[in-house]
């Protein structure tokens, strides 16, 4: 009987010996930043533009119609991309916003919470970032932003890279035109369209650059984080000229809404765009001029388009795409003319709302859009999810992916903020405080254009979304510098 039991025993052993399971290969992350893009694509409803790759990415992942930037400039929007935080704290700090933090950080290193790619280096991904992810390409301080010493995210990434060519340095690239032209006090020229390749211009670098570090990526075992940032359509709107010439014959609609608004609004004096040699005319009255600088923004954005085809089409060469998360996003939006601002830095919509793209392979609504509101501060948990890494807690945004696996899910309302106001964007309304006390009320439903303030029409509506902006945002309105 013993015998029998041993005999027993050894045959239930061999039969609940499972094989060894073959350990899932991590996702990669493809994540495309894209400067000063509003939702200016064919397949965002802008029916002229020419963006095939944008498109086609579009119709195989899912595009958020409504997404809305926490800050309508590249700084500070790239803070909370890149931390997963609003960081109104540093709403004074424009551009430095980084910076402000990096300072921050290394007076308390040890209970600092850790950036996106700084968080997913932890996790084992090498993290590389070419080109313009943060506000300065390449990441660096200093008077041409290429200081080694001084970094916008320190520990960060493994490589961050930013080829200047001839343009030297950075700072000559970030405004760079054709073959190494710099912006200085007597060159700033608005508009260019250059006969050359797209290597005559800053973007046609990084994109080289980013392929070459693609294709290193993908022959290695180790998962990997890769942030491309292409500059264009990034004033001064010059592209090669072919991507213009797509352009020849289209009807371009003028700017709608074109007028200044009245009473106390985050209207600019767009001095951004104004510092160009704009040679004597002014879009906001000449119609014929504002037309074409609409159309070398299209310019722009067709170039843009083309190098998001070119990381598109390398990722498949390398069969990567079936194992790569692939992100595009625009750091905020522009206007191109609305509310007679030619540039970003207001709360109107125009300047908050930009396109985000996100593709995972195999997932089961590819091709469909959500119409819900969104935030920037969501890219971070929503990664988080999508490659199966703890969530950090100190994220400020909500994972997208509920409206991933139902395109119908109901959104969540968006903050942004700018140095003297703050915003909230719900399905029906536009509020925005100033820290003066002013208030602005807009119905999307009866003035999707902003053009009439409610706010004294509709004193209950302002009361409560006072009290969600206030709940949202440390700083909401009496923020002292």
């Amino acid at each position: 009987m013993f015998i029998v039991i041993i005999t027993f025993s050894a045959c239930n052993t061999v039969k609940e010996k499972k094989e060894p399971q073959k350990e899932v290969a991590k996702k990669n992350v493809l994540f495309i930043c894209v400067d000063d893009l509003r939702p200016e694509l064919n397949s965002f409803g802008v029916s002229y533009i020419k963006s095939p790759n944008i498109d086609y990415l579009a119709s195989v992942g899912m595009a958020f119609t409504r997404h809305y930037v926490n800050a309508p400039s590249c700084g500070p929007s790239r803070y909370t991309l890149l931390t997963g935080q609003y960081g109104d704290q540093y709403r004074r700090h424009n551009n430095q916003t980084l910076f402000s933090r990096a300072n921050e950080e290394k007076k308390n290193s040890y209970n600092f919470p850790p950036s996106m790619p700084e968080w997913f280096r932890a996790q084992g991904y090498k993290t590389v970032s070419v080109g313009k992810v943060s506000h300065h390409p390449g990441g660096r301080g200093g008077n041409q932003w290429n200081n080694d010493s001084i970094l916008e995210i320190p520990n960060a990434w493994d490589k961050h890279l930013m080829p200047v060519g001839a343009w030297k340095t950075p700072r000559g690239a970030m405004h760079g035109l054709a073959n190494g032209k710099v912006r200085t006090p007597n060159t700033r020229d608005v508009l260019e369209a250059f006969e050359g390749e797209d290597t005559s211009y800053p973007d046609g670098l990084i994109v080289k650059q980013g392929l070459q570090q693609l294709e290193e990526l993908t022959s290695r075992k180790q998962p990997f984080f890769l942030a491309i940032g292409l500059i264009k359509p990034h004033l001064p709107f010059g592209a090669p000229k072919k991507y213009l010439d797509l352009y020849n014959g289209v009807t371009i609609p003028l700017p709608a809404h074109s007028e200044k608004p009245k009473g106390k609004t985050t209207w600019h004096k767009s001095n951004e765009f104004m510092s160009y040699d704009l040679g004597g005319k002014d879009p906001r009255e000449n119609s014929e001029f504002a037309l074409e600088l609409k159309k070398y923004y299209a310019a722009c954005v067709s170039y843009a388009d083309k190098h998001v085809g070119d990381f598109l089409n390398k990722l498949k060469a390398t069969g990567a795409d079936k194992n790569t998360i692939v992100i595009l996003w625009g750091d905020h939006g522009w206007n191109l003319g609305e509310h007679g601002i030619w540039g970003k830095h207001s709360l109107f919509e125009e300047s908050l709302r930009s396109p985000l793209i996100v593709y995972n392979p195999g997932m089961k609504n590819a091709g469909e859009q959500s119409s819900a509101i969104v935030e920037s501060l969501d890219v971070f948990p929503t990664l988080c999810d999508l490659m199966d890494l703890p969530k950090p807690e100190f994220t400020d945004g909500s994972s997208l992916i509920p409206f991933l696996n139902n395109p119908k899910s109901e959104g969540h309302s968006a903050v942004a903020y700018i140095s003297e106001a703050s915003t909230i964007r719900t399905d029906c309304y536009r509020f925005i405080q100033h820290c003066g006390g002013e208030l602005e009320l807009y119905d999307h439903i009866s003035d999707p254009s902003e053009t009439i303030n409610i706010a004294r029409d509709r004193p209950h509506i302002v009361k409560q979304l006072q009290q969600q902006l206030e709940s949202r945002l440390d700083y909401a309105f009496n923020y002292n510098p």
